[in-house]
């Protein structure tokens, strides 16, 4: 431990970010980076628990508390500490595969379980993370040449999400052949076309890939697994197969007049935008002002986003850089509490109230908060043309059901109301990984629809058929999304030679 009273010494502090009303003018990251010695007095903050929850990455109350990678947290802060980024990269890489990702997007698991969150600010573990690996690139730290022996074993992996990724580093170093298959024209998966721009730069996830291929890990784009090729084929071609395909079946919202034009699921809507500027080359000009989108420009538009997370949220940022004249987003949930309830303890997963980065934007682009809390949609309008022009809703209660006991939300005669909506997007979640691959591989389900497969195991019903991610555990993080990629690594690796070094 570098700093003994560095918690009482240093506030936290995090990087300035660019101000709504100017960030909202294009789609770049807006978080500054902080000056070397304040990135150190944040380290120092770290009191080197006798007992960290911030890297337990355990279950609790079900919900997970600290990393699931079980990265070497206090090790790492105190290198921070000491200005000694380079053995921080190298200790940070030991349990983690890519941290410029959930440096980014990850809401930060670590820092809810800090125990300095207890009395005060928890540590900045997250920007912590992020200083390393951009010093680590910066000074050249993470380029990295093939294995150097080859064990002859080649595997396949469907998907070049975070898991798929994480598969691929880590079967590659082993010395197997990975080739990776993307449907779409790029690599990343969720990463690429889930995330918007102004949260996670494309050109970050370029720059790993870079370094993914020059270790000999071939990608390739633009062949739909299950339809371009088969699964027999596949199998046929490569020792073992990964089945690395998300949770992308989005869950619909099937009222009267789901029929009308200008309604579509949101992970469509963010993949057609960062498409967009990505074809422009990052101009951001360009794609705010073009109106060749198949939802239209939406310049003065009223949009509703139906769902709370953290795609609602990305589709009330993301429309705001388009243009729109209003957003709002609707939650079936209660407004949570502004501070832990003393029902829900640390080092729990905190269940308060979180203003994210769209929201804040329309607060100060329209002076309102657009969540609309206990409301869900019960019919959506459409005039003679069939476009859509509003959405009827009503307002939800909890109740606890007679026969089962599980509380759920029910509607409350007379809070019905209708909001005006040229626009609108579904951002209620997934069920699922798609059915034809499933089909195709022939692999079973469990219940909640994803690939089953045994407790804590990674190969599915089929043989030499095996998954991660939120394909195997349902919609979640990109942490859990790497850590099962890792997991699942080490399981296809000892399947191979019998053994495993992972």
């Amino acid at each position: 431990m570098g700093k003994a009273t560095g918690f009482l010494e240093y506030e936290r502090r995090d990087p300035v970010s660019v101000p709504p009303l100017k960030r909202i003018e294009n789609f770049e990251e807006f978080h500054e980076r902080l000056q070397p010695e304040e990135q150190e007095r944040q380290g120092a903050r770290c009191m080197s628990c006798g007992v960290p929850f911030c890297q337990a990455g355990t279950m609790i109350a079900g919900m997970a508390s600290g990393c699931p990678l079980h990265n070497l947290v206090p090790e790492t802060n105190d290198l921070v500490y000491r200005g000694n980024y380079e053995q921080a990269y190298i200790r940070l890489s030991k349990t983690h595969s890519f941290p410029e990702f959930t440096s980014r997007v990850c809401p930060a698991l670590c820092e809810a379980a800090c125990t300095c969150g207890l009395v005060a600010a928890p540590v900045a573990t997250k920007e912590n993370e992020k200083a390393i690996i951009e010093y680590a690139y910066e000074h050249g730290l993470v380029d990295e040449e093939p294995p150097k022996v080859r064990t002859g074993k080649t595997v396949a992996v469907v998907g070049s999400g975070p898991s798929g990724l994480a598969v691929a580093q880590s079967l590659n170093r082993r010395g197997h052949k990975v080739t990776v298959y993307e449907r779409n024209d790029r690599i990343g998966g969720l990463l690429r076309y889930g995330i918007p721009n102004m949260k996670l730069d494309k050109r970050v996830i370029d720059r790993r890939i870079a370094v993914m291929e020059k270790t000999g890990i071939e990608f390739k784009c633009n062949v739909n697994v299950g339809k371009d090729i088969s699964a027999a084929k596949l199998l046929e071609q490569y020792d073992r197969v990964v089945l690395c395909c998300g949770a992308s079946n989005p869950r619909d919202i099937n009222v009267p007049g789901r029929d009308a034009t200008g309604i579509y699921f949101a992970v469509d809507f963010l993949k057609e935008v960062s498409k967009k500027l990505m074809d422009n080359d990052y101009d951001s000009a360009k794609i705010i002002n073009a109106k060749d989108y198949s939802f239209g420009s939406l310049k003065g538009k009223s949009v509703v986003v139906i769902g709370g997370g953290d795609t609602g949220n990305d589709c009330v940022g993301t429309s705001i850089r388009l243009g729109a004249g209003e957003v709002i987003q609707l939650e079936m949930m209660p407004k949570p509490c502004e501070e832990r309830a003393a029902s829900n303890p640390w080092p729990e997963w905190p269940k308060v109230l979180k203003t994210d980065y769209g929201q804040q934007e329309a607060i100060a682009k329209f002076g309102h908060d657009p969540r609309i809390f206990k409301t869900t949609v019960t019919e959506f309008v459409k005039n003679e043309e069939g476009k859509l022009c509003a959405v009827r809703t009503v307002g939800l209660e909890s109740k606890q059901d007679e026969k089962t006991g599980r509380f759920m939300m029910v509607p409350v005669p007379g809070t019905e109301n209708t909001i005006n909506a040229d626009l609108v997007l579904i951002a209620a979640g997934f069920l699922g990984s798609e059915l034809y691959i499933r089909d195709d591989f022939g692999v079973k389900c469990n219940e909640r629809t994803n690939v089953d497969t045994k407790q804590g195991m990674y190969e599915t019903s089929r043989e030499r058929v095996f998954t991660a991610g939120d394909m195997h555990r349902g919609q979640s993080l990109v942490v859990w999304a790497i850590k099962e990629g890792r997991e699942a690594a080490k399981a296809v690796d000892y399947s191979l030679m019998g053994y495993t070094n992972l």
